[in-house]
């Protein structure tokens, strides 16, 4: 049962409405579409999940959530690539003491087919994180036409993790 007191769970999620001009950057991979997404950094909405759920798991009282930690009103964060917001975020988590048990996320998307990406961004996010891909896992799917994402306006993406404190 002592165990249990290290253990640790967050959840995160993030949204981006379609832009034209843009590249769709998804776990840090430039998947071919004919819009990205809007955003202030880069608008990789798995990278931006994920980490807020690593940010939630570990209560930092300095970097709660994304927002916190990099504030769309920081011109520092313009265009930012997410996954080196990922990277800070996480090591942030480790100075606190944790390690990363497991991480599952899902992306929510109409269009464009994602499942053809999944190992690269798999690879790309456990590279970051510094941990195995067996410890990340990541599905797609769609809403059936319904929603904003239905509708191609955007797409939507939940991530959960699991933390240890070591």
């Amino acid at each position: 049962m002592d165990m249990l007191r290290h253990l640790r769970i967050g959840t995160g999620y993030d949204v981006h409405a379609f832009a034209e001009g843009r590249p769709l950057i998804l776990g840090g991979i430039t998947v071919p579409h004919s819009r990205g997404l809007d955003g202030h950094s880069d608008a990789d909405v798995l990278a931006h999940a994920l980490t807020d759920a690593l940010l939630g798991a570990a209560r930092l009282e300095n970097a709660h959530d994304i927002g916190q930690l990099f504030p769309d009103t920081d011109e520092r964060f313009r265009g930012a690539d997410s996954l080196l917001l990922l990277r800070t975020a996480a090591s942030h988590v480790q100075r606190a003491g944790f390690s990363i048990v497991d991480a599952d996320c899902i992306l929510v998307a109409q269009a464009p087919k994602l499942s053809p990406y999944r190992d690269e961004m798999r690879s790309n996010l456990a590279r970051t994180l510094s941990i195995d891909v067996s410890m990340i896992g990541l599905k797609a799917t769609t809403t059936e036409r319904l929603g904003f994402a239905g509708r191609e306006e955007g797409i939507a993406a939940h991530s959960t993790v699991l933390l240890i404190r070591e």
